[in-house]
């Protein structure tokens, strides 16, 4: 369910994109238009606005928006503005650079997309960086990770609805065996992780629980320290249950010394359209706090009004 508040009647793209150039110009970017703007459009109004600003300025409104705004308010505003399919092959590429490496990034987008989108987001890689997604995390990643990265972000899962109990049971089965013999990384865990469609894995992980008593993330939870466990249990949670990932990755990013302003951008950003609602919903019951409180106590400026905007608050 989406959050974004846009609104009812908006604009022309080519208006949209007059305004942005006129917010752009003169002795001080407009930086209240722009948000006003960019954070009130969804999907296929902003790639119109692009295309329009691209046509009548012969510029990349991206480009444009780097020369005059910085830090996590530039940030949020070029994640959110590019198509999500592009969105989504930039942040894999991003994530597989030695520097800003991060091997979460790439579940959550192999975990939380539908398989059309992340077949479009390949699709995509291919035509940015003139090479596979595939290739690139597997080049970048090694060992237990690349094993689970590389059919994760390779699959296209059947969406239906449809669930074979017969097949849970018996998968739930060769699951307790594997983990109980402590062989994590297992051909048969990879290949039930990465191929099933979802309601067939929570169906599986119910017989799991059901049949053995425990729920599959409590019995990878044997070695507390090992950091490939804590990555395994994430993809299940990630796979079955996302909007409690994403809090925990918000409340995270959100407590202790320091706000992770990459976390929280990139989570808000990347679910506004899809599944913040609930996200919302699970972060209120596991922290007694809205999500939009949490987040106005650790940011400030046009960042938090991006944020806001996305949050569906309105000032």
């Amino acid at each position: 369910m989406a959050t974004l508040k846009v609104p009812v009647t908006v604009p022309a793209p080519e208006e949209d994109a007059a305004q942005l150039r006129k917010a752009f110009v003169g002795l001080g970017t407009d930086e209240e238009t722009i948000v006003k703007i960019l954070a009130h459009r969804n999907a296929g109004q902003r790639r119109l606005i692009r295309e329009a600003y691209a046509a009548a300025y012969g510029e990349d409104l991206l480009k444009d928006l780097e020369k005059e705004i910085s830090g996590d308010f530039l940030r949020a505003l070029a994640v959110w503005t590019v198509d999500p399919t592009e969105r989504d092959a930039r942040l894999a590429n991003e994530a597989t650079k030695l520097l800003t490496a991060n091997n979460y990034v790439l579940l959550e987008i192999g975990c939380t997309r539908s398989s059309y989108h992340l077949f479009k987001v390949r699709e995509t890689y291919h035509l940015l960086y003139k090479k596979s997604l595939e290739e690139d995390v597997a080049h970048h990643t090694s060992g237990d990770y690349r094993k689970l990265l590389v059919p994760l972000l390779s699959a296209f899962r059947y969406e239906g609805d449809e669930t074979n109990l017969t097949l849970a049971k018996s998968e739930a089965k060769i699951l307790h065996e594997k983990i109980t013999g402590k062989s994590y990384s297992d051909d048969e865990i990879i290949r039930i992780l990465t191929t099933r469609s979802k309601p067939q894995l929570n169906a599986t992980l119910n017989q799991y629980n059901d049949v053995f008593g425990n729920a599959i993330t409590k019995d990878l939870k044997s070695d507390p320290n090992d950091e490939y466990l804590r990555f395994l249990r994430a993809t299940i949670k990630c796979l079955t249950s996302p909007e409690r990932y994403f809090e925990k990755v918000l409340r995270l990013a959100i407590k202790g010394a320091g706000t992770d302003e990459n976390d929280l951008t990139r989570v808000v950003v990347t679910q506004a359209e899809v599944n913040l609602q609930r996200i919302k919903e699970e972060y209120l019951k596991r922290n007694s706090i809205p999500l939009e409180q949490a987040i106005a106590g650790d940011t400030s400026g046009d960042y938090k009004k991006v944020l806001d905007a996305l949050l569906g608050q309105e000032d």
